[in-house]
């Protein structure tokens, strides 16, 4: 900061121009990190693609959005939305509607076959990436985009995962997974379906893979421990979803328990709904302790699902199932020694997932957990050399598609630096423009425009999708919405603002620069910047003026 006695009077006449000297602090113009970008897993720009969106240019858009995420219209389905969350419109009415905006942009994508910018070389390097879930696909895409040969190896028959095997038709239309599964096909990633890895020490040499992703995410349901005598039929959550895909007849008006508290139990439950019968979703815990999130709790009760917390089973006999009465303390479920008995034709255990990484277990080098997952370095790489992991198989991850896309992108990015023998440094991260630093000095009143949604007792007679996309005038309204929170979007308050005119134009999109020659420091530009791209910083010590650099 500079020296200056204030009490003393300023010989401007050693100065031939500009007023530096006078100055405690100078504007500077700055990128702040948007609150949707800082919350969301799969680390997408939200602000650049729904800038390109304000502006009706959704191919633009779109390539913004693959940067980073090559399924648009897959989540602007499933994603659990924590960018709505964070977004700070919501202290004003409420949220932009960023996923209804990504979902139109994916499905215009789908319909116009856009395909991908990516004009990579070939590395001359191969990858194998295990598991064709979410997270596989995203460090496949990615690693591909940066040149390298990538294989999938899937044990199921089809791509997708927990997207395919795991989410229903009335969430996520499998055409629109199929397509933006194909996108990345059409890049030259190859998939191998069907095909279990038992040795991946094995594949990796007779494949001359130079690394592994690990992304087998968690197919397998926790074994509970209690008496039964076969009197009811039990079946877990997967093998479900496998045996209704040709048979559900076994599943029809029938009395359904589903053993669970994530959004895995709760689509079982509506799914058994729409079969005609009778749907009940017990859980050990409390609402804290409940892994899905709230609107997935109240969709599944607007159906018609009952759900009851603090039940654990205790046996099952006589086509009977006796639950325990629990608590919670401290975060632990404990047992009161209290009962209630429930008739029931049929029990679906979805009660904590795990990975089927036992093969793993004799590479002494990597360390896997009682649940399957295993543990992994700064890099993504788990202790054996040239293998990394990500997505659903890391421990104290909430799981989620979003997640385990953003799992592959950060994978992606430090095996590219392994591949290459140049490490991948992570860049700082802006402080996030929280909703205090913004100065909303214009109007700003834009209610949001929701999706139509289907009746509850409409939405459960078929398997249609329930949520409805946004029509096009709508997804540019919403887009419009966005308050560029952090940084500049030309608006001109700043330049219109200024006393000394000390604010130059660089014409359309390329903002501003400040000529210190003729500002005062008056701080005018920055109290009225709307979106905090303006910091008022020290006068740095024995500074020129001149024009901002």
């Amino acid at each position: 900061m500079a020296n200056t006695d204030i009490t003393k009077p300023v010989d401007l006449t050693s100065h031939a121009e500009g007023t530096g000297p006078l100055r405690s602090t100078r504007p500077l113009y700055v990128d702040f990190m948007p609150p949707c970008n800082s919350a969301c897993p799969a680390g997408e720009n939200i602000q650049a693609w729904l800038s390109h969106a304000q502006a009706g240019n959704y191919f633009e858009a779109f390539q913004s959005i693959v940067e980073d995420n090559p399924f648009p219209g897959l989540m602007g389905r499933v994603c659990v939305k924590p960018c709505e969350t964070g977004c700070n419109r919501n202290h004003i009415d409420n949220t932009v509607n960023i996923h209804a905006v990504e979902r139109y942009i994916g499905d215009e994508a789908i319909k116009e076959q856009w395909p991908i910018r990516c004009t990579a070389k070939p590395s001359g390097k191969r990858v194998l990436v295990v598991g064709a879930g979410p997270g596989g696909l995203s460090a496949a895409y990615q690693l591909a985009r940066m040149g390298h040969a990538v294989e999938i190896f899937e044990a199921s028959g089809h791509a997708g995962g927990l997207l395919w095997s795991g989410i229903p038709d009335y969430r996520l239309p499998k055409e629109i997974l199929d397509a933006e599964i194909q996108r990345i096909v059409n890049m030259g990633v190859k998939i191998r379906l069907n095909y279990k890895v038992k040795d991946i020490q094995e594949e990796k040499t007779a494949g001359k893979f130079d690394a592994v992703y690990l992304a087998i995410g968690a197919q397998l349901i926790h074994s509970e421990n209690f008496q039964q005598d076969n009197s009811v039929y039990i079946r877990d959550a997967f093998s479900f979803f496998q045996e209704v895909k040709t048979n559900s007849s076994p599943y029809l008006r029938k009395k359904v328990v589903v053993y669970g508290g994530g959004k895995l139990a709760l689509y079982l439950s509506r799914i058994i709904k729409r079969f005609g019968s009778e749907a009940a979703v017990y859980f050990p815990g409390d609402k804290k302790l409940m892994p899905a999130y709230d609107y997935e709790t109240e969709d599944a009760l607007a159906e018609g699902v009952d759900v009851q917390l603090l039940k654990s089973i205790n046996k099952i006999e006589n086509k009977k199932i006796t639950l325990e009465n629990t608590k919670v303390e401290k975060g632990k479920v404990v047992g009161l020694g209290t009962f209630e008995t429930i008739d029931a034709d049929i029990l679906i255990m979805a009660n904590r997932q795990e990975s089927d990484s036992g093969f793993l277990r004799n590479i002494n080098t990597i360390k896997v957990n009682e649940d399957g997952t295993v543990q992994i370095d700064a890099q993504r790489m788990t202790g054996e050399e040239g293998i990394f992991a990500g997505g659903d198989m890391l421990p104290g991850e909430n799981r989620s598609a979003t997640i385990a896309i953003g799992h592959g992108k950060k994978a992606a990015r430090y095996m590219h630096g392994y591949l290459l023998k140049d490490p991948y440094q992570k860049p700082d991260k802006h402080p996030t423009a929280g909703y205090r630093k913004l100065h909303m000095w214009y109007q700003t009143d834009a209610p949001q425009k929701t999706q139509e949604k289907l009746a509850p007792t409409e939405a459960i007679k078929s398997f249609e999708e329930i949520i409805a996309g946004l029509p096009e005038p709508s997804v540019r309204f919403e887009a419009q919405r966005c308050l560029s929170c952090g940084n500049c979007f030309e608006c001109d308050g700043c330049f219109g603002a200024c006393p000394e005119n000390a604010i130059i134009k660089l014409g359309k999109g390329n903002r501003y620069k400040f000529n210190y020659n003729a500002c005062t420091g008056c701080a005018v530009c920055y109290e009225q910047c709307p979106c905090h791209a303006i910091e008022m910083i020290p006068e740095p010590v024995n500074s020129t003026n001149d024009v901002e650099k």
